[in-house]
């Protein structure tokens, strides 16, 4: 691969993945604070009132870093993917144009209000406030998901003699078979990691005998919404994206899967080494003939392997893909279990007596986000080596007159940058949780 482009894709990997550390922590944390406010509602309890006043402060922190971080990808698209946008700008301009007219200035708009209104809107228009800051910032996941999902599986369009690609279908864009089970599963995700930094914050406050009536509440809260967002992340929108994959992607499935050879009762890898060398898979242990069920719903089903398909067509790197695909499944896995211990613990009224399993739920708060990055990297990984499936290769869709050395130039500034960003950032997330919900006005 050219320097240039592979340096593109550094300078463009390294900006959304620190960017999206933000937006998972405001959407999933939107849910949560209008769980908040529902519960302040229905029990007549001013405490989850100012439960939510804490969370809305925590909310805009990550808003602004997202906001600061979002706006480059932008620029990006013009500076560093040129011909991709050229090409494909009819297409995902729409998406991209909507996010921010109707999403973004949806959910800036109510949050301003949420944070500054409560007095003038009275306790339900407060909650109407948070229910509408909820739907713009899910909404503007939709966008972003619907874009991608353009990528993965291209739909509604025709391709002019010129090579630019003409949005055709509307509403094909907006409703393309991969972004429903793309956004519930990425949805499911950022509801993960808000509702395990609740319950990192409760344990936090509870070990250390600080607004303990509070730490227990977000414990409470946290877990239970944990529990559930991580099962749902298994079943169903895990296994429907999986699926989703084996339908249209049936080489990326291989590749995540380190399944180099075609076989009936295909099984799935627990752990393994891929050798792409060799085309094998080194020192496996497996759980024989279930990749097959899972994936066709038949113990006998046949699953096509890497050796199905060109090279040209395998993700150019197998192992990454791999390596980050189990990460994510693997870290899933324990989420399930911390939070099924979790929440047996709560329902014995037990938990906030647990030390040790206080420690696990403050200490794992940081997983999550491994876990997103994890995901979002197989996805992108899994596309290669196509920019727009099917219709671009990722080489192709770079700009020419970027060099590798400008690339790397504004990467080096960008790292300088968000170095100085990240310390503000911690600064100020640590200030409010040391201030406490009680402090929240």
């Amino acid at each position: 691969m050219d320097d240039a482009v592979l340096m593109h894709r550094l300078h463009f990997g390294f900006t959304i993945t620190y960017h999206y550390l933000f937006p998972q922590v405001t959407m999933g944390l939107a849910l949560l604070i209008v769980v908040l406010k529902s519960l302040a509602l229905a029990r007549n309890d001013a405490r989850y009132d100012q439960a939510a006043r804490f969370w809305a402060k925590i909310f805009a922190v990550n808003f602004v870093f997202g906001v600061i971080t979002g706006i480059p990808m932008e620029f990006q698209f013009g500076t560093n993917w040129a011909r991709f946008s050229t090409m494909a700008g009819g297409v995902i301009g729409q998406t991209l144009a909507m996010e921010g007219m109707f999403a973004f200035f949806l959910e800036s708009s109510f949050l301003g209000l949420f944070l500054f209104g409560e007095k003038r809107l009275g306790r339900a228009g407060h909650f109407l406030a948070a229910l509408m800051v909820f739907i713009g910032s899910w909404l503007s996941g939709y966008f972003i998901i619907a874009t991608n999902a353009w990528m993965q599986h291209p739909v509604g369009h025709s391709v002019a003699p010129d090579g630019a690609v003409h949005l055709d279908d509307f509403w094909a864009l907006l409703f393309n078979d991969w972004a429903f089970w793309q956004y519930f599963h990425n949805m499911g995700g950022a509801v993960v990691t808000g509702s395990f930094l609740m319950a990192a914050v409760g344990a936090f406050y509870v070990l250390g005998r600080k607004d303990v009536e509070y730490g227990k509440m977000f414990l409470r809260v946290g877990v239970i919404v944990a529990c559930a967002a991580s099962l749902w992340q298994l079943f169903p929108t895990g296994d429907g994206q999986g699926r989703n994959v084996a339908r249209y992607q049936p080489v990326t499935l291989a590749a995540m899967e380190g399944l180099f050879k075609t076989a009936p009762y295909a099984p799935i890898v627990v752990v393994g080494q891929p050798n792409t060398a060799e085309r094998r898979l080194d020192n496996p242990i497996t759980v024989p003939a279930a990749l097959s069920f899972l994936t066709y719903r038949r113990w006998s089903a046949e699953v096509k392997g890497l050796d199905a398909f060109p090279r040209e067509q395998w993700p150019d790197n197998v192992p990454f893909l791999y390596y980050s695909y189990h990460i994510m499944v693997g870290l899933g896995t324990i989420f399930i279990a911390i939070m099924v211990v979790a929440a047996f613990l709560l329902w014995r009224r037990a938990l906030d007596r647990s030390a040790w399993m206080l420690w696990i739920l403050m200490l794992s708060f940081q997983f999550p986000f491994i876990a997103n990055t994890a995901g979002w990297v197989t996805a992108e990984l899994g596309r290669q080596p196509w920019l727009v499936y099917g219709l671009m290769r990722t080489s192709e869709g770079a700009s020419t007159h970027v060099s590798a050395g400008n690339a790397l130039f504004t990467l080096l500034g960008f790292m300088g940058m968000y170095t100085v960003l990240s310390m503000l950032y911690l600064f100020l997330m640590w200030r409010e949780i040391d201030h406490g919900p009680r402090h929240v006005m």
